[in-house]
């Protein structure tokens, strides 16, 4: 019942609440991430693009406008609930270039190289091990293939530090070190690596060679 709950407000109400409290009074607000996404994948018309941990959608429809009805942009989600209300709000829009999988980002069920472009926007601090989800995304990016990712960061004052390790233990949010994210990209062969911090987040990206 609860999931059904947030599953309708989640979009307009749950998910730009908790964004502004960890970005912060100067960080992006839902318009603005959706753009520094854009941004970020360089999307062209008629590329593929996948966007993890989708929720209610509205990356996905995003992102399939930008790559146009020639294109393709696939939302994958581990909940029903969530998956069934994008459904839903999708089919508003003529967007055939859209569509939605259930699954979990640290088991993508996609062959390797079958996307130029990915997005995983508030949701790698959440997965139980997010290198195995990034592994998955690298996989399956094609090369060249570029990727958006949007997650927590710890602070750097003792006390804001303090009060992160008890969101940690209390709900199992993951908080990165400012280097994590990067590294992890860089590990993997993105390059070069951008990364924008913003309160308790960061927006980082890059491009595997190739392509």
């Amino acid at each position: 019942m609860l999931s059904g709950v947030v599953a309708r407000i989640y979009e307009r109400w749950w998910r730009p609440a908790l964004g502004r409290v960890a970005k912060g009074a100067l960080g992006p607000d839902m318009a603005g991430e959706r753009r520094i996404a854009r941004e970020m994948l360089a999307l062209r018309e008629g590329e593929r693009v996948l966007d993890v941990a989708c929720g209610t959608g509205a990356f996905t429809r995003d992102l399939g406008r930008a790559v146009g009805g020639n294109g393709l942009s696939v939302g994958i989600d581990v909940s029903e609930t969530m998956l069934a209300r994008a459904v839903e709000t999708t089919a508003r829009e003529p967007l055939p270039q859209v569509g939605f999988v259930r699954g979990d980002a640290q088991e993508l069920p996609f062959r390797d190289g079958a996307f130029d472009a990915i997005c995983c926007f508030a949701a790698l601090n959440l997965f139980a091990n997010a290198e195995r989800a990034l592994d998955r995304m690298t996989s399956t990016l094609a090369p060249g293939g570029r990727i958006a990712v949007f997650t927590s960061v710890r602070g750097r004052s003792t006390p804001l530090r303090s009060a992160e390790r008890l969101i940690e233990w209390r709900t199992g949010i993951r908080m990165f070190e400012r280097w994590e994210v990067v590294e992890a990209l860089q590990q993997r062969g993105f390059g070069p690596v951008r990364q924008r911090l913003t309160g308790m987040t960061q927006f980082v990206g890059g491009r595997l060679p190739g392509g």
